[in-house]
């Protein structure tokens, strides 16, 4: 027997023993290992048990070969296409990675260990699988023959800190004045949508967003899954929930919406506005809870009121109560994009009623990639929400 053989031998003798429990800290899996190894006949020194240790932690606990990737804090997304077929997204670009992961049926078997150890089931009568690990990492996994000859498994990671509105100037996200702008509008209690493409920095944007407003205000977060990580004092948060395996137990944005209007919120932040919750998010903005917060897919700025007018049709809203709602409800977009490897605000429209009662998001500022700002039209009146006194 190999060495690399002698210690995958000791990894899955450990998985049996420690199976169904919580991750042990260093000190104890240490102890653990070392036991395993004697049993195995396997002699480790200091280094050599250290990394033995951390294999075992990754294969048992985390994502095996991937896991260096999830600990990358430059490292977005990790995308597994097959065994040889891993691509990572580090600090905006797209790049194959040169990890291997065995055979197919071991691709499989590592997504239907995460899925389990996210207590959701995956298999051939339940082929597709959304969820999120201990860590935060969001998992998302489609077995064949969905997947075609191989299982698909897609990890986004959680940002561990958020960034200030300073570090995303600094980084080129937000260009030069527009830090001041945006803590203007956030301390007047406007209210903002953010837009973008997936991947695009809305989540980014929206935690810097958040660590503006006030230290004495409560905010309270709703999301599908815990992407949003704030710098502030006073956020709790409310999380949707699927249906477990008899159907039973689905808590939907909907639901926490509602609920969330019973916690005292001072701000309301939705992570993302992608179905029928729309209607009660902006019943919410338009009862006395300005000053909130969303996110929303779409291609550009003026595209947003099409895309609202979409949910809003789940929802039942026709689209002059929809535009009626909104036009009240909605204060600032600010539309993200990624271009070229760099993620930057790259529009900020203020939303209104046009000619016709239709909804529309006026132009206020474009920006490019340089950091090259361009002011429009609708640039004054950004600039009075922003001086208007808060809660007015």
């Amino acid at each position: 027997m190999t060495g690399e053989e002698a210690a995958a031998a000791v990894v899955e003798l450990v998985r049996h023993r420690v199976a169904g429990r919580p991750a042990p800290p260093d000190e104890a899996l240490a102890v653990t290992v070392a036991e395993t190894a004697r049993e195995a006949g396997l002699v480790l020194g200091a280094q050599g048990l250290a990394l033995l240790v951390g294999r075992v932690r990754d294969d048992v606990w985390g994502a095996g070969p991937l896991q260096p990737f999830l600990d990358d804090p430059d490292v977005t997304d990790v995308l597994v296409n097959g065994p040889d077929d891993v691509w990572v997204d580090r600090a905006g670009r797209l790049t194959h990675a040169p990890v291997r992961l065995g055979t197919g049926a071991d691709v499989r078997a590592l997504a239907v260990r995460l899925a389990a150890s996210a207590g959701q089931r995956l298999d051939d009568a339940a082929p597709v699988v959304d969820a999120r690990l201990a860590d935060g990492t969001r998992l998302h996994a489609v077995l064949p023959p969905l997947a075609g000859v191989c299982t698909l498994l897609s990890l986004r990671t959680v940002r561990r800190r958020a960034f200030a509105l300073a570090a995303l100037t600094a980084s080129g996200t937000l260009a030069p004045g527009l830090e001041v702008l945006l803590t203007a509008l956030v301390r007047a209690r406007a209210t903002i949508l953010v837009s973008g493409s997936t991947g695009a920095g809305k989540t980014t944007l929206l935690a810097a967003l958040v660590g503006v407003v006030p230290r004495d205000e409560r905010v309270v977060v709703i999301e599908e899954s815990e992407e949003l990580r704030p710098e502030h004092p006073h956020v709790v948060r409310l999380l949707a929930r699927s249906a477990n395996v008899e159907g039973a137990g689905r808590v939907d944005l909907t639901d926490l919406v509602r609920q969330a209007l019973r916690m005292r919120p001072d701000r309301i932040v939705l992570g993302e506005c992608r179905g029928p919750e729309v209607r009660d998010v902006l019943g919410a903005l338009n009862t006395g809870h300005d000053g909130g917060f969303a996110t929303l897919h779409a291609n550009t700025a003026a595209d947003v009121p099409a895309r609202l007018e979409a949910l809003g049709a789940l929802a039942g809203l026709t689209q002059d109560a929809l535009a009626a709602q909104a036009a009240s409800a909605l204060d600032v977009v600010l539309h993200v994009r990624r271009e070229g490897g760099r993620r930057y605000v790259a529009e900020a429209g203020v939303v209104r009623r046009a000619a016709g009662g239709r909804l529309e998001v006026a132009t206020a500022l474009v920006c490019d990639a340089r950091g090259t700002t361009v002011r429009h039209d609708a640039y004054d009146a950004l600039v009075r929400l922003a001086e208007r006194p808060a809660g007015s």
